[in-house]
């Protein structure tokens, strides 16, 4: 392209609002160079991630730059139209506070999502919710391109989009929160798989014969054995059977233990919590040294609501995950705690939103416009 050209494009791109002319760069001998930069307060995002008992939801600039944090508890079993109502109000109090253009929206779900198509597909923990019109209904109401995915998935994006270095490029996130989750980085790309559920490792059956039946209605899946609510039952039973001083305080204050009580046990040095704990990390580690020596990942990142029992479960995980893989996958393999909360998602959602906004065919679609415009033709491409 010559630079006549080139030129033509900068200018159009500055009057536009999509670049700004920055510093003067460094001379090569002639007259320094203007530097021309992508103009990030042009536009905003807004994004939301979805789990079990609450949601988070929050604005970024065209950086991924995220904004301050709004968290609201809801349960996700009252089904799509009450929870996605609460959705819609918070981002429109956001969008109120907002004069530049709303660019695109992203969404993390707790439960498989189909891609192409944004649609929840039979979500495990989301009565109601299959093949809810998640992206057109925020499309329709917020006139703005709208992508939805797994949160677990956003998860792995957001940790990966702190930390690009090579190590990373082959990153695996787990989420262990009311049940267990994981997302895939490959050579630096979101692995999705043919219909967006790879690393959906809950639904791995454990080794050992076990009657526990899952929520996605299999028997002996890890996230029934290993998750936060397996946590909260198998606890339930401790403190009621008198196992646990610590649990049987919580039930006589609040009427029920769950999964933190559980975590917080632990961190007090209550035995029983302690060796729940533990179990729990080798359950998560038996199946991770599966992935390890399948994958041969570089990096392991422990996320979700369960990781708070911190160390003493990543050297669970980590003890079983070294012992039972190849020494190999092992030998530089990293294995480290997370983001326990919500902004990992909400980083992955913004990255989510700018990667499909400036892939070469939704581009293409807007470049002309200036920001983008609905009606958006969505990739149906998900192979990664």
């Amino acid at each position: 392209m010559s630079r006549t050209l080139v030129a033509k494009h900068v200018e159009l791109a500055i009057e536009q609002g999509l670049a700004v002319e920055g510093e003067l760069g460094t001379s090569t001998g002639g007259r320094a160079p203007r530097l021309v930069e992508f103009n990030v307060k042009n536009g905003y995002l807004l994004l939301a991630q979805l789990g079990a008992t609450g949601l988070s939801v929050a604005i970024a600039d065209l950086r991924g730059n995220i904004g301050d944090v709004t968290s609201i508890p809801i349960d996700v079993a009252d089904g799509p139209e009450v929870v996605l109502k609460e959705v819609e109000l918070a981002f429109k109090k956001l969008k109120s506070q907002m004069k530049a253009i709303l660019w695109g929206i992203g969404i993390g779900l707790p439960g498989p999502v189909e891609f192409s198509t944004g649609l929840p597909m039979s979500p495990p923990i989301m009565p109601g919710w299959d093949r809810s019109l998640v992206r057109e209904q925020f499309m329709k109401t917020f006139s703005a391109p709208v992508w939805v995915d797994n949160d677990v998935n956003l998860m792995a994006l957001g940790e990966y989009s702190l930390n690009q270095n090579s190590k990373n490029q082959e990153l695996i996130y787990i989420k262990i929160g009311s049940g267990i989750g994981g997302g895939i980085i490959s050579k630096g790309v979101l692995h999705r798989g043919a219909q967006g559920c790879a690393g959906d490792i809950g639904h791995i059956a454990v080794g050992e014969p076990t009657n526990i039946i899952c929520r996605c209605g299999n028997v002996g899946c890890l996230e029934a054995v290993a998750g936060g609510a397996a946590l909260a039952r198998e606890a339930s039973n401790a403190a009621s059977n008198a196992l646990s001083p610590y649990l049987q305080q919580q039930l006589e204050k609040n009427g029920l233990v769950t999964g933190t009580d559980v975590t917080q046990g632990a961190l007090r040095g209550d035995n029983w919590c302690v060796d729940a704990i533990t179990g729990a990390g080798q359950q998560i580690g038996r199946i991770l040294a599966t992935l390890v020596n399948f994958h041969n990942p570089s990096v392991i990142v422990i996320g979700g609501g369960v990781s708070s029992a911190g160390n003493l479960l990543l050297a669970s995980i980590r003890q079983t995950v070294y012992s039972r893989s190849l020494p190999l996958a092992t030998r530089d393999l990293e294995i480290r705690l997370g983001d326990t909360g919500d902004s990992s998602g909400l980083r992955g959602a913004a990255e989510m939103v700018m990667s499909e906004l400036f892939s070469p065919s939704i581009l293409l679609q807007w470049v002309s416009d200036g920001s983008p415009r609905l009606p958006i033709v969505y990739q149906q491409d998900v192979l990664a």
